[in-house]
């Protein structure tokens, strides 16, 4: 039996939207078809699309998930018309017709969480910038230099290069890093982000970005030192690097144009 996630603003969502789904064992959670309204949400097995109507809203709230990294297949139900609306850059895995029968229905999600499974048990190393993680050997490497991180930095470290620029709430991390069954508190995720930090190295702690009053998210390696070289420009005063008093540091200017020394003629 799977988790599913029904997304629709449908007012009888599992008969109205997939008939299908009450002859089936699956268990099956419903929330509105919105961006925002997937923060708090728990994770699912396969995430279902309310796609009969509104077909460019729909397109748009898929390219969100998609873009997001929601961890499990997404599956989009259209009617026949929609059909012919639906192309690659919706980013779904698999489409179901509001008419599809339960055998169709099992079928399709046994084989997209069974394509996930494959991917998902594949060893992968993760490459960002001077960072690697590799979970086939527990190992993160920075600049070639080993990290010596403990198994729930590694995985936080995982999970959030996994997804570079995903903002995750500390409940978020402390479910899909930590797991259902743990009863510590939040603050566990800020003492690990902390000490990843540390390890990280002052040149590369900026890798882990905290959002106000949201959380933390990776961040990517090429914006991270597009910003910290326009700092530090800022600090020196300018793009040449020259301070407000360098034209005063003791040497006087001479122009590329005339020989120093020689008088200019009048």
């Amino acid at each position: 039996m799977s988790s599913l996630l029904l997304l629709t603003n449908a007012l009888q969502p599992s008969t109205e939207v997939l008939p299908a789904l009450g002859l089936l064992l699956h268990s099956v959670r419903v929330a509105p078809a919105e961006g925002p309204a997937l923060v708090d949400t728990p994770g699912a097995d396969v995430i279902l699309v309310d796609g009969r109507r509104d077909l460019p809203q729909v397109r748009s709230l898929c390219q969100l998930l998609r873009s997001t990294g929601p961890g499990c297949p997404l599956i989009l139900v259209v009617t026949e018309g929609g059909l012919a609306a639906v192309t690659a850059d919706w980013g779904v895995d698999d489409v179901l017709l509001d008419t599809a029968g339960p055998a169709e229905v099992e079928a399709r999600l046994r084989l997209a969480t069974g394509r996930r499974q494959i991917t998902d048990d594949s060893p992968m190393e993760i490459r960002n910038g001077d960072l690697s993680v590799d979970e086939a050997t527990y190992s993160a490497k920075l600049k070639g230099r080993v990290l010596d991180l403990t198994f729930k930095e590694f995985e936080l470290l995982k999970y959030l290069a996994q997804h570079p620029g995903r903002v995750f709430t500390r409940a978020q991390l402390l479910q899909e890093v930590w797991g259902y069954d743990y009863f510590g508190g939040t603050r566990t995720v800020d003492v690990h982000v902390r000490r990843l930090r540390a390890k990280l190295g002052p040149e590369h702690e900026s890798l882990i970005g905290t959002v106000r009053n949201v959380g933390y998210r990776f961040v990517v390696p090429e914006k991270s030192e597009r910003e910290k070289a326009e700092r530090e420009e800022a600090k020196a005063g300018g793009p040449g690097g020259a301070g407000p008093g360098a034209e005063a540091a003791g040497q006087p200017q001479v122009n590329a144009e005339e020989p120093a020394g020689r008088p200019v003629p009048r």
